[in-house]
This record gives C-alpha cells, sequence and structure tokens, in this order.
C-alpha cells in the first residue's frame, strides 16, 4: 500500500488533471448527470475532508490556534490585501450587474474546506488553516455585506442569504472534523481505527481525484452554454491568483513566519470560497441570473490553478524555514 500511496503522490498532478478532464468530458457529454453531480459535492467534499482531518493530530490544531501571529497574516490577506486586490479587478466588469455581483461574491470570501487538501499537498501548515476555518467562516459572514454596500450598493446586498455558509460549516467542517477526531481517538486504542487511518491515507489522492471530476462534470454544461457571456470574468480570476501568489508570500515573509506557515498563507489567500457561495448566488433576482455562472467559472478555474499551485508554491517558498 505504501508504494501505491508514493507513486500517486508523486504523480498527483497529472492524475489531477486527467480527473478535471474527465468530468469536463462527461459533463458536456452527459449534461442530465449535472443535477445529481451537484447535488454529490457536498457528501464528497465531506468524505474528502475527513480523510485530510484524519491525517491532521488533534493536539497540533490546538496549537495552531493559539498562533496569534499565523492569525493576524491570515485575517489581513483575506480581509484586507484581498478586498483591494478584487475591488481593481473587478472595475473590469463594473458594467454589468450580475457579472460584477458573481466576481465579489466569490472573491471576496476565503475557501475554508478543499484549501486545506491543497495546503497539505503544497507543503503548507494545513493544521493551522484548520484551526482557522471557524474564524475565517465568520469573518466573511460578518464582512461580506459591508464589501458588497461599499462596492455596489445596499441593493445586493439586501438579496443575500447567509443561511448557506452555516450549512457548509456544519456539514464540511464539523461533520469531518469530529469523526475524524472519534477515529483519530480509536486508533490510538483499536487495530480498526489504525486501519481505518491507513485506508483515508492511501484514499487521498482517488478522494481528490474524485471531488474534481464531480465538481468539474456537474458545472461544465452550464458554463459551456454561456461561454461567450462569461469569458471575459476567466483573466479576472487568472489575474487574482497570480497576483496573490506573491502577495501571500510577501505578507508571511514580512511578518517571519515559518515556510509551512507562508504556504499556507498563499493557498488560503488565492483559494476561494465558491462552493460556498453558489446557493447565495443562485438566490438571487432574476437580472443577477448570470451570477452563479460566474461563480461556477471560478470554481473550474480554482481548480485548475491549484494543481499548479500544488507544485509551483513549494518552489516559489522553499527558503530555510525561519524559527
Amino acid at each position: 500500500m505504501r508504494s501505491v500511496i508514493v507513486w500517486g503522490e508523486r504523480h498527483q498532478v497529472a492524475l489531477y488533471l486527467a480527473a478535471i478532464a474527465a468530468g469536463g468530458v462527461l459533463g458536456l457529454r452527459v449534461p442530465s448527470a449535472a443535477r445529481p453531480l451537484e447535488l454529490a459535492i457536498t457528501p464528497v467534499l465531506g468524505v474528502l475532508l475527513f480523510a485530510t482531518f484524519l491525517g491532521v493530530p488533534f493536539p497540533a490544531i490546538g496549537r495552531a490556534f493559539r498562533d496569534g501571529r499565523f492569525l493576524a497574516v491570515l485575517l489581513a490577506v483575506n480581509f484586507v490585501i484581498v478586498p483591494v486586490v478584487v475591488f481593481g479587478l473587478s472595475r473590469f466588469v463594473a458594467h454589468d450587474a450580475a457579472l460584477l455581483a458573481g466576481v465579489l461574491l466569490v472573491l471576496l470570501t476565503p475557501c475554508v474546506d478543499y484549501v486545506i487538501v491543497f495546503t497539505g499537498l503544497g507543503g503548507g501548515a494545513k493544521e493551522r488553516l484548520l484551526a482557522a476555518a471557524p474564524i475565517l467562516m465568520l469573518g466573511q459572514m460578518l464582512l461580506l455585506p459591508l464589501f458588497l454596500w461599499w462596492f455596489v450598493g445596499v441593493d445586493l446586498v439586501r438579496t443575500v442569504e447567509l443561511t448557506p455558509f452555516i450549512e457548509a460549516f456544519v456539514w464540511v467542517i464539523l461533520l469531518p472534523l469530529a469523526a475524524a477526531g472519534a477515529v483519530q481517538y480509536a486508533a490510538s486504542r483499536s487495530r480498526w481505527g489504525r486501519s481505518v487511518e491507513a485506508v483515508a491515507a492511501a484514499a487521498m489522492v482517488p478522494l481528490m481525484m474524485l471531488t474534481l471530476a464531480v465538481v468539474v462534470a456537474s458545472q461544465v454544461h452550464g458554463v459551456s452554454a454561456r461561454l461567450a457571456d462569461l469569458w471575459v470574468a476567466v483573466p479576472i480570476f487568472l489575474g487574482f491568483a497570480a497576483l496573490m501568489l506573491p502577495l501571500g508570500a510577501v505578507a508571511g515573509r514580512v511578518s517571519k513566519l515559518g515556510v509551512p506557515a507562508r504556504r499556507a498563507i498563499v493557498f488560503s489567500g488565492a483559494t476561494r470560497n465558491s462552493l460556498v457561495v453558489l446557493p447565495l448566488a443562485l438566490a438571487l433576482p432574476a437580472c443577477f441570473a448570470l451570477a452563479p455562472l460566474v461563480v461556477v467559472t471560478q470554481t473550474i478555474v480554482e481548480l485548475i490553478v491549484m494543481v499548479v499551485f500544488v507544485r509551483l508554491v513549494p518552489r516559489f517558498i522553499r527558503t530555510v524555514e525561519i524559527s
């Protein structure tokens, strides 16, 4: 089993790209599969996060939660630097209310789920991001209406329903985390617990491939049908990721964080909460009908970018760790 795990980790980028391509082909060839696959996103993501949490010792989570400097940098990047970047980039679609709403919804909300997976794959401090997830979720719930009011106006703020944030936090963070904690406890006392941990470790790459394929397959047909309207958002999403890589790295370095922490800051700054804000976009009035597809477009672009970041970030931030 160990050799299979090593092989999968060594070829993970190629495997993830293959999964994205397979999901794209399935979604385009079988449009009727989109709705069932969309319903499967949350369960699949929950299983992926459960396997991820199993690889994070719970004492490490406790230590990370007390890391005030890391949390301060993380919050500054996501709620100070990111809004400035997003405001500048969003001016390219300011003429179209639906495009603007979609861009703002997805780029102003930091990811709290699969960013932990990608951070771990990229050699970052995933336990620190896991500890910070409740703070990031609460921060975006409180600040998103304020940012939308500043950037767009009060009319859009009145249409935003925050219930999906709470539901997503329960299903993809709290429940998988509780299950992982129970299995870690059992692993210290029983053979079956250790077996579950071993299986979960071996399943990480396949689970990530399944998640990527399901997300892309469920969304790609809707995006392709409106591609002519959505193409203008793609350079914005690519530009956002390109800017957040050096900005996150500089913020971490200036704050004298260690290498794993700096990598975690980069991944957090560049990865957005698209799977959670999609229900928010779907709940907007009919005049914003394009906004959900903007969010979906960002998801597809981001998944490809994150596969690249898994290899790029360790090379970009590879100096000797600062103690």
